[in-house]
């Protein structure tokens, strides 16, 4: 059976980046870049006036010295004065700066009169100007290859006019639920039914990183069924299914997806919860065959699916940052297996993180998911934790209210 961390590195290893595709700006936003983008011109791309004031030279300025107003920049204007000794132009944030100027003085740093200011503070040279090129030269690489492109990364390529962008593409993810008891939302419920509510958490979580979820409903626990709707899956980039890989006597998965091409990795993973999880590549579309329990399923996404999902789709990082934790209670567990468990997290009044069970960790208490703003790694060459131990947590999408 493979440790939490060889079968993840054996994951990523596994897997390669999509093709890359031209899109526009905005439909690049939150998809990693293709290549590395270097400036095509300076930024700012002038001199210009920082604050709303007056351009002047700062070796005329002394408080109390009044200067006569010689013209006015607004922004977006052009440059048809210059500063001579002795003079003022009126000037606007954004305005290019007037030839002999070499520092702005805000409005409220001055007392005004028609065609006269009156310079009340110190003035010295460079201030509230922005220098060309002072933020960016030309050349300068300004994003790296695989950066997720946020807001800010956003605003700065439509500040160079750059309004295509080469991304790699979405990855497209067949999800399949398995199992005679499931059902699906809008059925009429029957006895013994279960709601497939695996397909939905899944589904949620890949789209939750950019990624374009397929659902194809139900396979039933028969080779028909199976092969069919798993035949549809492998279609896409990625297929997830969940349930079907124990050793129960109608679970038929693993058969099915070796008939359909399907070269097993691994299907035992030495953690708790999501032992039962199972990986394998179809030429290099990657397979995998998680838990069936929906707490297993949403866990072995997150610990194994996410970073491989990130890594088809282009990004530089793969996996979250683990941070230390303090633990506010003793916990048990089963030795020589690594643990996954379920935490709610909190800063103490010393601002230090601490965490605390979410719940029963029980894999059918589907509530501790909801309180839970973390998963904590228990190693496996320990069965017992006291009380102030520390521990490497990593936060879940819920936690982002904690500041990290």
């Amino acid at each position: 059976m493979l440790s939490f961390y060889q079968a993840r590195d054996l994951i990523v290893d596994s897997v390669r980046p999509l093709a890359v595709e031209k899109v526009s700006l905005l439909d690049a936003a939150g998809r990693a870049t293709a290549e590395d983008i270097v400036a095509n011109q300076p930024l700012p791309l002038f001199d210009n006036s920082a604050m709303d004031g007056y351009a002047v030279r700062a070796e005329d300025c002394v408080s109390g010295k009044t200067l006569s107003v010689q013209g006015y920049i607004p922004a977006g204007g052009k440059l048809n004065c210059k500063v001579e000794p002795g003079t003022a132009v009126k000037i606007m944030t954004g305005a290019p700066i007037p030839p002999g100027a070499d520092a702005i003085v805000p409005f409220e740093e001055t007392e005004e009169s028609p065609d006269r200011v009156t310079i009340l503070g110190k003035v010295k040279q460079g201030d509230h100007i922005r220098w060309k090129a002072e933020d960016i030269k030309p050349g300068d690489r300004i994003i790296d290859k695989g950066t997720v492109l946020r807001p800010a990364e956003i605003s700065l390529l439509a500040s160079f006019g750059m309004s295509m962008i080469n991304v790699h593409r979405r990855v497209r993810v067949a999800i399949l639920s398995t199992g005679d008891e499931l059902q699906e939302l809008d059925e009429q419920p029957i006895e013994g039914g279960i709601i497939n509510s695996n397909s939905w958490a899944l589904a949620a979580a890949i789209r939750e990183i950019g990624a374009e979820p397929l659902m194809l409903g139900i396979a039933r626990d028969n080779r028909e069924s199976l092969l069919q709707k798993i035949g549809d899956g492998l279609q896409a980039d990625v297929l997830i299914t969940s349930a079907g890989v124990s050793a129960g006597d109608r679970d038929y998965v693993r058969e099915v997806l070796e008939e359909l091409g399907v070269e097993q990795k691994f299907w035992k993973i030495n953690i708790k919860p999501g032992k039962p999880t199972a990986f394998g590549m179809r030429g290099t579309n990657p397979v995998f065959s998680l838990p069936g329990n929906p707490v297993s399923t949403m866990i072995t996404f997150e610990e194994f699916v996410r970073p491989a999902l990130l890594k088809m789709m282009g990004h530089r990082t793969l996996f979250k940052p683990l941070f230390k934790a303090k633990l506010q209670e003793p916990v048990k567990k089963k030795y020589d297996r690594l643990q996954l468990m379920r935490v709610a997290v909190e800063l103490n009044e010393s601002g230090e993180m601490v965490i605390a069970s979410s719940g029963d960790q029980n894999t059918g208490i589907l509530r501790t998911m909801i309180y839970a703003q973390g998963i904590a790694l228990l190693a496996p060459d320990r069965d017992h934790y006291a009380a102030g131990d520390s521990l490497d947590v990593h936060l879940l999408g819920a936690a982002t209210a904690l500041g990290y």
